[in-house]
C-alpha cells in the first residue's frame, strides 16, 4: 500500500518532507484523464491560501496542480490540496434540499424546503422575539456570501444571534489583536518568515497543519527556529530550540520573558515610551513573572528562560507566530495579548521580518472576521459605536434602528441559549459541530431541544444528517468569489463547472431565501443578481476601513496574485504589513497598548481517577471534521481512524504496546477503541488525539469551558483516563 501511494503521489509518505508536494508528478497524466482544460483558482482548505489550478474534463475536476507563479506556495501543495478535486464527486454529496418526513430526510424542490424554513422562523419569532432564530456559519464560504448571509441574518430576520465557527479557532487572535492595536488584523505577512532572524513557533504543528508557510520559513537560511508546544511535533524535528513547556502554560513564560528582557536591560525603551501606551503600568504588572516563579510553571529551566529572552530581545528582526495551541483556551486572548507585549518591548512591529503572526485554520476565516461574524458590524466596526452604526446603515441604505447596538450570543451561548430554551431555530452553514464542537453529549441534548434545525451544507455530515431540513449547497469549484488568507491576502476562487442541477450557491440560496420574507428581497438585495453585486457593496463597505477592498477587482486579484489590504487609492496593489514603524493604531490614541495579564492554573488537572491531560489537535491528511478528506481514497487510507499517542513510560505502567486498543474517558464521556502509538513526541502524563474521526469522536470528553473574551472553547487541556480494551 506504502509503495502504491507514494507512486500516486510522487513522494514517499515516511519522509519528513512528505506534506510538500511539487509539479513535477503531472506529467504522469493519463491521456484517459488529460483535461481539456485549467482553470485558475484558489485551494479551499486552510488558511494558507494556494493558488492552484483545476484539470476539468466533461464538467468534472479530474486534477489539482500547484500554481507556480502564485507568491503564496509557488506550485507546491499538501496532500490535501493536491487531493481536492476528488471530494466534489463523492458519494456523500447532497443533490438537492431535503425535508425529515417520518425521521427520514426526503428530496423535495427548493419552493418546499424554503416555505417550510421561512414558515417556521416566522412563528417562531412571532411567538418568542426574533432573536429565538440563530445562525451558526463557517470559515469555508466566500467572501461575498458571508456578506450576504450576515446581511440576511441580521438586518433581514432581524435576529443578532449569529456567529462563525471561526469563534472556535480564530477568535482569540481577533480579540488579542483587538486589545493590542484596537482592531483585528494580522500586521505580517509570510514574507517576515524569510527575513526574521529568530522565529517563535508557540502551539503550532505548520509542518503538518500547514505545511506550505514551512517553505517560507526554510527560504530563510540564518534563522534561528524556536518551537514552544508540551508535544515534539514534526515541527519540533525541524526547530534550532524545542521547548517542552507544561500545557496552557504560555501566557506565564511570555511574561517571564517580558520580565528578563526588561531586567536585563534588553528592550527598546524608547520605542516603548515613545509608541506604546501603558508602559509603566505594563512594567508592575510583569515584576511578579520571575524567573523562578516561571520556571515552577513553566517547567521549563531558569538557564533557558534567559537563553529564549535574550535570543529573541537581541534579534535585529524576531518573529512570533501562533496557532491552535495558543487560540483554543481560556486564556488565548490575553495569551495573544502577551505576545504582542513581547514584540512592542523589543520594537518588533512594522518592520520586515519582524511581527507577532496569526495562522489561519480555515480558507476565508479571515473573509469571515472582516464581514462581521465574529464579534462586528462588517468592515470591523464597533456595535456600540453610534457613528459606526449610522454609517453602516447609510451604505446599505436601511434604517439605523436595523443594525444592533450590542453583540449577539457567541457560538457556546447560542449552544447555551439552545439549552435554555431561548434559542428555538438553529441556521447552520457549511460546519458541523456533531464533530468539532467541545462536550459532544452536551450539544446532542441541547440540539434535541430546537423546534427546528436547518442544516446548509454540500455533504451529508454528522450534523446534516441530524437536521430537519437540508439546503444543498454547491461546493469548492462550482461558484465563484474571494477568500482572505492568514496574511490579509485576498485571493480568487474561480468556478470552474456546474453544480449538480438541485445544488446552489450559498448566495444564491441567501438571496432566493430572502425573497419568503416580505420586503426583505427589496431592502437588502434589490437589483442583485450575482456574487458581484455583493463584492461591489463589499468594497463600499470595507472603504476607510483597515480591510479596505475599495482598490479591488477580481481582475487585479488574478493578475497580482492575491491582494494584501488594505487596498485603495493610497495602497493600490494593496499593504504588506500593517503597520510601518510609527504604528498607527486603531486606539484612541492611534498608539498599541501593553495588555495586562494573569496565569491562571489549569481549570481540570490530574487527579489519582484521572492521571492524564488530553491534547488535541489535527494531521495533514484530514481537515477538520473529515467531511471532504475522508471521501478522497487516498486520505483515508493514510489515516483512516484516530489515534492516542502514549509516552513509553506511560504506556510502561499501563501496560500496553503500540497496536493496541483503549478506552479514554473524562467525566464528560468516553471514547471507546482508540488505537494506541506509544511515542517520546508526547510529555509524561499527556496524550494526544487527532479529532477529525466521528467514529472516535474525542470531543465528547473535552471542556464546556471557553475564554469569556473571544468565546473560544478550551479544546486542549482535559482530564481523562485510560483503560485497556484488548492488547
Amino acid at each position: 500500500m506504502v509503495d502504491a501511494i507514494k507512486d500516486f503521489l510522487g513522494f514517499d509518505i515516511k519522509s519528513e518532507k512528505y506534506a510538500l508536494v511539487d509539479d513535477k508528478m503531472f506529467g504522469k497524466i493519463s491521456k484517459e484523464k488529460k483535461p481539456d482544460k485549467w482553470i485558475r483558482s484558489t485551494c479551499g482548505y486552510c488558511g494558507v491560501g494556494c493558488g492552484l489550478y483545476i484539470g476539468v474534463k466533461d464538467n468534472k475536476p479530474v486534477y489539482t496542480k500547484g500554481d507556480p507563479t502564485h507568491p503564496v506556495n509557488m506550485g507546491t501543495l499538501c496532500p490535501k490540496g493536491l487531493t481536492q478535486h476528488e471530494m466534489v464527486g463523492a458519494a456523500s454529496r447532497l443533490t438537492s434540499p431535503m425535508i425529515r418526513k417520518n425521521d427520514k430526510l426526503v428530496s423535495v424542490s427548493w419552493d418546499e424546503a424554503f416555505l417550510k424554513v421561512s414558515e417556521k422562523f416566522k412563528d417562531i419569532a412571532s411567538l418568542h422575539g426574533k432573536n429565538a432564530v440563530a445562525c451558526i456559519s463557517s470559515g469555508q464560504l466566500l467572501t461575498e456570501e458571508f456578506y450576504t448571509l450576515g446581511k440576511f441574518i441580521q438586518l433581514g430576520l432581524g435576529t443578532n444571534n449569529y456567529d462563525g465557527n471561526t469563534t472556535l479557532c480564530m477568535s482569540s487572535a481577533i480579540m488579542g489583536y483587538k486589545q493590542s492595536f484596537g482592531s483585528d488584523g494580522p500586521p505580517g505577512c509570510y514574507e517576515d518568515f524569510s527575513y526574521a532572524d529568530v522565529i517563535f513557533l508557540f502551539g503550532s504543528n505548520l509542518a503538518d497543519n500547514h505545511p506550505i508557510i514551512k517553505l517560507h520559513i526554510e527560504k530563510n537560511s540564518d534563522k534561528t527556529l524556536i518551537v514552544v508546544d508540551p508535544r515534539h511535533s514534526k515541527t519540533a524535528n525541524i526547530a534550532d530550540i524545542f521547548v517542552p513547556i507544561k500545557p496552557r502554560t504560555d501566557l506565564a513564560l511570555i511574561n517571564g520573558l517580558c520580565y528578563i528582557v526588561w531586567q536585563e536591560g534588553l528592550a527598546d525603551e524608547k520605542f516603548m515610551q515613545e509608541k506604546v501606551n501603558k508602559s509603566e503600568e505594563f512594567i508592575k504588572h510583569i515584576q511578579i513573572y520571575t524567573p523562578k516563579i516561571v520556571s515552577g510553571i513553566t517547567g521549563i529551566e531558569i538557564k533557558e528562560l534567559y537563553n529564549l529572552a535574550n535570543i529573541y530581545a537581541k534579534a535585529n528582526r524576531a518573529l512570533c507566530a501562533w496557532t491552535m495551541g495558543i487560540n483554543q483556551s481560556t486564556m488565548g486572548s490575553d495569551t495573544i495579548s502577551a505576545i504582542c507585549n513581547l514584540a512592542l518591548m523589543c520594537g518588533n512591529i512594522g518592520k520586515r521580518g519582524a511581527s507577532a503572526f496569526s495562522l489561519t485554520g480555515q480558507c476565508n476565516a479571515m473573509g469571515t472576521r472582516e464581514v462581521g461574524f465574529t464579534s462586528s458590524i462588517p468592515g470591523y466596526r464597533d456595535f456600540t459605536n453610534l457613528k459606526d452604526r449610522r454609517e453602516y446603515a447609510e451604505i446599505v441604505n436601511v434604517p439605523l434602528e436595523l443594525v444592533p447596538k450590542n453583540r449577539g450570543y457567541s457560538y457556546p451561548q447560542i449552544i447555551e441559549a439552545i439549552e435554555k430554551g431561548e434559542i428555538k431555530a438553529l441556521w447552520i452553514v457549511g460546519t458541523n459541530p456533531l464533530v468539532s464542537f467541545s462536550n459532544q453529549n452536551r450539544i446532542r441534548e441541547a440540539f434535541k431541544k430546537l423546534e427546528i434545525l436547518v442544516v446548509q451544507d454540500s455533504f451529508l455530515s454528522d450534523t446534516a444528517s441530524f437536521a430537519d431540513v437540508v439546503f444543498s449547497a454547491a461546493t469548492w469549484s462550482e461558484k465563484e468569489g474571494t477568500y482572505t488568507n492568514s496574511e490579509r491576502r485576498c485571493n480568487l476562487a474561480r468556478k470552474s463547472i456546474e453544480a449538480p442541477k438541485d445544488c446552489k450557491s450559498d448566495f444564491y440560496i441567501v438571496t432566493e431565501f430572502s425573497k419568503y420574507f416580505e420586503g426583505v428581497n427589496k431592502m437588502l438585495f434589490d437589483g442583485w443578481s450575482s456574487h458581484l453585486d455583493a463584492f461591489d457593496e463589499w468594497k463600499k463597505v470595507s472603504s476607510g476601513r483597515l480591510c479596505d477592498y475599495s482598490g479591488m477587482s477580481y481582475e487585479k486579484i488574478e493578475k497580482l496574485g492575491g491582494i494584501q489590504w488594505p487596498c485603495n487609492k493610497q495602497n493600490p496593489n494593496g499593504t504588506k504589513r500593517l503597520y510601518n514603524e510609527n504604528i498607527s493604531c486603531r486606539t484612541p490614541d492611534g498608539k498599541p497598548r501593553f495588555i495586562s495579564s494573569h496565569w491562571k492554573p489549569l481549570e481540570e488537572n490530574i487527579s489519582k481517577e484521572f492521571p492524564f491531560i488530553l491534547n488535541t489537535g489535527r494531521t495533514v491528511e484530514h481537515f477538520h471534521t473529515a467531511t471532504k478528506t475522508k471521501t478522497i481514497k487516498i486520505l483515508n487510507d493514510l489515516a483512516p481512524e484516530a489515534w492516542v499517542e502514549i509516552n513509553p513510560k506511560d504506556a510502561k505502567k499501563l501496560k500496553v504496546k503500540s497496536g493496541d486498543r483503549v478506552t479514554i474517558s473524562s467525566v464528560r464521556g468516553e471514547v471507546e477503541n482508540i488505537i494506541v502509538k506509544v511515542t517520546g513526541i508526547v510529555r509524561e502524563e499527556n496524550i494526544f488525539v487527532p479529532f477529525h474521526f466521528n467514529k472516535q469522536l474525542i470531543n465528547r470528553l473535552t471542556l464546556s469551558t471557553y475564554d469569556p473574551k473571544s468565546f473560544t472553547p478550551n479544546f486542549k487541556q482535559c482530564a481523562v483516563q485510560i483503560k485497556v480494551t484488548n492488547s
